[in-house]
């Protein structure tokens, strides 16, 4: 099969952005992009372009990528767009890995922008989360969800929490008890799941939120709905990210020094388990199927970035890429395994909770952590030595689990 490398990656700063647009920063990520692979657009012989939120928010439903890339100076050439919730991002990069072994390219440019914050219209972003479930039995599936695990919520706070608040807050919150109640999983260390990422987004010079936070710090954050905090939960933010894709025989030899591999990917879908049948959670069998593809196992990883919405979504995906067992992702974060320095860092870009989740840009700029990473360009946050690194990014919800899950490995350059 053709060996598949990143060329060139690069991400904007995320966070609230008023004054930019899906076109504006589009145009950023892939003009940095293209710089980092050391070409010009006109080395480009596809695309494909990942966003979410644009035809709820903004009214443009069509031919997005081509309206926005056009602006970025990429025209006339294959544009597909992506939708695949949060998991957009990594499902377009696979498709486009897909074309190139195929034989159809052997550059192309793959982008995921998402404009989320618009102060003036607060109904519409909240209103848009709905569409992530299956709407017609959104009642259903948030009741039977909500009810996992109830009676371990403290009386104060069964009543309390944010008034306003995403479906898939309260779906993470029932998860949560459920494994608290299971294995004994605490609300402190989520909160050192959540304090984490803050300190490394510290780091993070394009990160949302930039002050580390100490657990105490966490727990003492306003409430969304019991166990987690605010400081626990993924903000709006707005942000692109862009990858040059290449097959390795399009490789300059200056090129061929940065590259990094992508050894393989997965896409999985829900299926209808039992809640507690953590062992078939979709991130554990998407990490299975994309091992076997890579030729991996758990153990070769020296770092990963998960999709953390949620403090408890981490120790959920820690636990599904087999980091640890099933059960101990609470305790293995508290112990600070998962800490730069620590057995195997996640998140050093400060994750969704801190780094911010544009989400339709997601799923890409956790491989442009991971590829700052494997280059050995990640600066203070740099985790030492890395070769193989893995993200888990998973996208809308059905039932007990996400509707969707990307899982990538990706190795150092030779």
């Amino acid at each position: 099969m053709t060996r598949l490398c990143i060329a060139g990656s690069a991400m904007t700063a995320m966070g609230k952005r008023p004054d930019s647009s899906v076109k504006s920063m589009t145009a950023e990520a892939v003009a940095a992009a293209l710089a980092d692979a050391g070409i010009g657009a006109d080395r480009i012989e596809a695309a494909w372009f990942s966003n979410t939120r644009q035809p709820m928010l903004e009214g443009q439903n069509t031919i997005r990528g081509q309206i926005a890339l056009r602006q970025a100076g990429i025209e006339g050439i294959p544009i597909a767009n992506i939708e695949n919730a949060c998991a957009s991002g990594s499902t377009a990069l696979l498709q486009a890995a897909t074309a190139i072994q195929a034989g159809l390219y052997e550059t192309v440019l793959v982008v995921g922008a998402e404009k989320m914050f618009f102060p003036d219209r607060p109904e519409a972003v909240a209103a848009a989360f709905k569409g992530g479930t299956d709407i017609h039995r959104i009642d259903e599936i948030h009741a039977d969800v909500s009810a996992l695990a109830a009676d371990i919520i403290p009386e104060a706070q069964r009543d309390a929490g944010a008034q306003t608040r995403s479906f898939f807050m309260d779906s993470y919150a029932a998860l949560a008890r459920l494994h608290m109640k299971t294995f004994g999983t605490t609300q402190a260390q989520l909160a050192a799941v959540a304090a984490k990422n803050h300190d490394h987004s510290a780091l993070n010079p394009l990160a949302q939120y930039r002050k580390p936070m100490s657990v105490e710090a966490v727990l003492a954050d306003p409430l969304i709905v019991w166990p987690l905090t605010r400081a626990m939960c993924a903000p709006i933010s707005d942000g692109a990210s862009a990858i040059v894709l290449t097959a390795d025989t399009a490789l300059s030899g200056t090129q061929r020094k940065r590259a990094v591999a992508l050894r393989g990917q997965a896409l999985l879908s829900a299926t209808t388990r039992d809640a507690g049948d953590f062992a078939n959670h979709i991130g554990a069998r998407t990490a299975r199927r994309a091992y076997e593809i890579a030729g991996i196992d758990p153990a070769d990883i020296d770092v990963a970035e998960v999709h953390d919405a949620t403090a408890y979504a981490e120790v959920q995906q820690v636990e599904n890429l087999g980091l640890c067992p099933v059960g101990e992702g609470g305790t293995y974060a508290e112990a600070g395994h998962t800490r730069l320095g620590g057995r195997t860092p996640v998140n050093p870009s400060g994750g969704l909770v801190s780094k911010g989740h544009p989400v339709g840009a997601t799923g890409l700029a956790q491989i442009h952590e991971l590829v700052t990473h494997l280059r050995g360009e990640a600066g203070s946050r740099q985790v030492e030595g890395a070769r193989i690194a893995v993200a888990e990014n998973g996208g809308g919800f059905l039932d007990v689990e996400e509707g969707a899950t990307v899982v990538t490995v990706l190795e150092a350059p030779a």
